[in-house]
């Protein structure tokens, strides 16, 4: 009798402290055509920035924070008729303090791919400090956008793009020049300062990401060879000085096109986690490395994707020895949003679905922020043909 109590209590104790894995949607009340999202948490802020697509053609760049569980009425920033409006290249968002900067692509001429960078700096109670104002002041009629925006130390912002201002111009071989990566800063009145060229050869059209580690800011990219390997690149501003870029890892892919997949960094005192999407030997793969160091030293690289990979990725610190990594990956059913917890060790969880979802540019780039042990996941979902952003959260302790 007493080994039967003690047995029911065993299993009645690991029923209950095994927590179930329960996904709760966020409601999103604002309408419709609703897409280009990027979600950003910062100091117990998180907050949305999006683009709407008005039926008279304009566009609309707005932002919600998250409060008392629920998205916040939205701020419009600013709209326009002439914007270049893209499922990869989305308007970039940034809090430091009071301030809030944003980013949107205004097209400079008539060619697809001939748009400029505005920037939008306020305070988040709606003081408008500098609008519209150009961040790529280069004059040149070409491709600018993928930007990256981070808070610096002080009262600014660190920002990264990629930028085709050489690309109007021609090799020997006729052939035109590559894009190449830019950092500036961002003073807290508006003036764009300390602008260098990162990288003269670059992918064309993967996003890039930054962070901020104790020497400085962070940029990882898509870099491009003369043999068109297009891996992943770091570079860091240390002592003064932008070191040269130098491969994450090798993979090796050999493509002859953008295959529009950027990386995601971030950072967590010296420890610095890369995710990124390879398809090097015709075998595509979400791949994460960890440098456990300040050295430019990374772990080679976990694989994490167990079906098909589409990529799409981000990654966010759990806590000091954990991430979690987001990306889209499919069978012959489906396409799934999934994310696996992964500790500094390298031990990989299982797959977590957040989502079934679509596969195609509809779809967006899936955000992904962690705050207060919560996590926030934000795609854009297509309902009755129009576009809506789909918003969901869960405790990341559930993760069992």
């Amino acid at each position: 009798m007493y080994r039967s109590v003690f047995i029911l209590f065993f299993l009645v104790t690991i029923s209950c402290s095994k927590k179930e894995f329960k996904v709760e949607g966020i409601p999103f009340p604002y309408g419709y055509n609703n897409a280009q999202p990027n979600l950003v948490s910062e100091d117990g802020n998180l907050t949305l920035s999006w683009i709407s697509s008005a039926e008279n053609n304009e566009a609309v760049l707005s932002y919600s924070q998250y409060k008392y569980n629920s998205w916040s009425e939205p701020t419009r920033i600013t709209s326009g008729s002439d914007w270049f409006v893209n499922w990869a290249d989305f308007p970039a968002n940034a809090i430091n303090g009071n301030l809030l900067l944003t980013s949107y692509l205004k097209k400079s001429a008539s060619g697809t791919y001939t748009y400029d960078i505005l920037l939008n700096l306020e305070t988040l109670s709606g003081k408008k400090i500098k609008d519209n104002f150009l961040l790529n002041t280069d004059g040149v009629k070409a491709e600018h956008g993928f930007v990256s925006m981070i808070p610096n130390n002080s009262s600014g912002f660190y920002v990264t793009w990629l930028d085709g201002r050489n690309t109007v111009s021609k090799t020997k071989e006729n052939h035109h020049k590559a894009m190449t990566i830019r950092f500036a800063e961002i003073t807290s009145i508006g003036e764009i300062i300390n602008e260098t060229e990162l990288d003269a050869t670059t992918c064309d059209c993967c996003q890039t990401s930054i962070t901020l580690s104790s020497e400085g800011p962070i940029v990882v990219y898509r870099n491009r060879s003369e043999n068109e390997i297009r891996d992943i690149y770091i570079t860091k501003y240390r002592n003064g000085i932008w070191e040269q870029p130098v491969p994450v890892f090798n993979d090796g892919w050999e493509i002859n096109g953008c295959p529009v997949n950027g990386p995601k960094v971030v950072i967590n005192k010296t420890t610095t986690a890369i995710a990124w999407f390879t398809a090097a030997d015709d075998n595509p793969k979400v791949n994460l490395s960890f440098s456990l160091s300040d050295k430019d030293e990374f772990n080679l690289p976990i694989q994490l994707n167990d079906l098909d990979a589409i990529g799409r990725v981000d990654v966010a610190f759990l806590n000091s020895k954990e991430v979690l990594v987001s990306y889209m990956e499919f069978d012959d059913n489906a396409t799934y949003l999934n994310v696996k917890k992964v500790t500094v060790k390298g031990e990989v969880s299982k797959a977590f679905t957040i989502s079934k979802i679509a596969s195609g540019r509809e779809t967006g780039v899936p955000q992904l922020e962690v705050m207060d042990k919560v996590v926030y996941l934000v795609w854009t979902n297509v309902v009755d043909g129009k576009n809506q952003l789909k918003s969901v959260k869960f405790n990341y302790e559930d993760l069992q």
